[in-house]
């Protein structure tokens, strides 16, 4: 047997308790008990166990809303349910709903060991799991998230602020990876092997808000059958990200700032004080500043989740990461779709650089996969682009440009590149090497971009 490890008992008869705990100490493991569900969630508020063993029937809170809680604020350690004969059915929906596995009653010796050892066996390989995909989701950090100086500025503040329970507000433009960016937070922190809970404000109707975020009693409302806990219980010991924040009303902002003051709350419908300590993290593509002026959001609460500020920049600022995020896209779909890649000729490939993306990160994720769809294993040139791409950063060929016609200063810019260079050329009579000299670029820089305008010296 391996070291011994520390196991909870939750079960309202005390005859099971103490023939468990027998078997269980008998294998030289630390058992504790717990008559009823609030008593155990209260004893692993303050500590650490490696196994539970739950009833279904308990007093007050039963087990599968017990479950639930269990499963939100430990996520890596296993429920073993215990069945009755009449209970079966509602073990096996406990199980979908995230415990390991069943006993049966009459408990036996040999049942409730080869339990033990399997959900043991599970909980080691989950937690290497859990920290080979953290290790792999901060990979990401460096990858998908780019490599320009803003990014790496990024990473360097999500590194120092990771490891404190500090609230962060992460800003940007949609599409920018605020949620990659989150989750890199969680991800490097020391709350890593506890939930993380994402709650999208702006999709959740007003007249729900409240009861997604702080849980309701049965017959709060119509349709309230039964309790239900919300994001804040789920998230306690965890992290907590809410995404798109300016979009929540002043009522419902009030009640955010009280449980980041007091870590205290109400479900909706309920007198109960419950406690939550789960760590802010929020995110908008709003300017909560303006929207402030205008009296739509509360400055308390706005310098209460701005304790540290993190702006996710436009990919129009992140230079040739668009480059590395094509490359990286395409990979990672090609492999999900199980096509070819595809590849991008230098026009392309400029003209990718060039665009403006004002979906951001995102619509250069939607646009590879197009391209994988349309063209599967071609390489990609200027032609097979989309209008909108072309259109902004469409080659001048040699004309003067038309100033007027662009829609902002990248595409003008590129257009006047191209003019430029036309004129030069023909001005140098061909010669690549005199060009280059005469207009003061390197000549392998200036290579490229003649292939990128599809210009050709003699």
């Amino acid at each position: 047997m391996d070291s011994p490890r520390r196991l909870l008992i939750v079960d309202d008869e005390r005859g099971i308790r103490l023939s468990l705990r027998g078997i269980l100490e008998d294998e030289g493991h630390e058992v504790f008990e717990a008559g009823d569900a609030e008593t155990a969630l209260a004893f692993l508020e303050k500590e650490g166990v490696d196994l539970i063993f739950l009833d279904i029937w308990l007093p007050g809170m039963d087990g599968l809303a017990a479950l639930e809680l269990m499963r939100a604020s430990r996520p890596s350690v296993p429920v073993l349910i215990i069945s009755g004969h009449g209970t079966i059915e509602t073990a096996v929906n406990a199980i979908k709903k995230g415990a390991h596995d069943f006993i049966e009653k009459p408990l036996s010796l040999e049942k409730v060991v080869i339990a033990v050892e399997r959900a043991l066996e599970f909980q080691a390989l989950k937690q290497e799991n859990t920290e080979l995909r953290a290790r792999l989701d901060m990979r990401d950090i460096g990858g998908p998230m780019g490599a320009s100086p803003v990014m790496v500025q990024l990473r360097e503040q999500i590194s120092r602020v990771a490891p404190l329970d500090t609230c962060v507000l992460i800003t940007g433009e949609n599409g920018t990876g605020k949620e990659l960016a989150a989750r890199a937070l969680h991800h490097a922190g020391r709350r890593s092997g506890k939930a993380l809970v994402a709650v999208n404000c702006a999709a959740i109707p007003e007249e729900l808000i409240e009861s997604e975020l702080f849980g309701h009693e049965k017959g709060a409302f119509t349709g309230a059958d039964g309790p239900k806990a919300g994001k804040f219980e789920l998230a306690h010991q965890g992290t907590l990200f809410l995404d798109e924040i300016g979009d929540m009303s002043l009522k419902t902002q009030a009640k955010i700032l009280r449980i980041l003051q007091e870590k205290t709350f109400e479900r909706v419908g309920g007198i109960k004080v419950l406690r939550s300590d789960a760590r802010v993290i929020a995110a908008t593509n709003k300017n909560l500043e303006a929207a402030m002026a205008a009296g739509e959001f509360r400055e308390d609460l706005y310098y209460r989740l701005r304790v540290f500020p993190l702006h996710v920049p436009p990919l129009r600022e992140r230079g040739d990461d668009v480059f590395l995020l094509a490359d990286y896209f395409t990979a990672a779909l090609a492999e999900d779709l199980r096509l070819a890649p595809v590849s991008f000729a230098a026009d392309a490939a400029e003209a990718l650089r060039a665009y403006a993306w004002p979906g951001n990160v995102r619509e250069l994720r939607n646009f590879i996969e197009r391209m994988l769809i349309l063209h599967s294993g071609r390489e990609i040139g200027f032609a097979d682009l989309p209008p909108e791409i072309k259109t902004d950063t469409a080659p001048a060929g040699g004309r003067t440009a038309n100033t007027g016609a662009h829609r902002d200063f990248k595409s003008a810019r590129n257009a006047f590149e191209a003019a430029f260079l036309a004129d030069k050329l023909q001005e140098y009579g061909g010669n690549i090497s005199r060009l280059a000299e005469g207009i003061g670029l390197e000549r392998s820089y200036l290579s490229r971009k003649l292939k990128t305008y599809n210009l050709h010296g003699g």
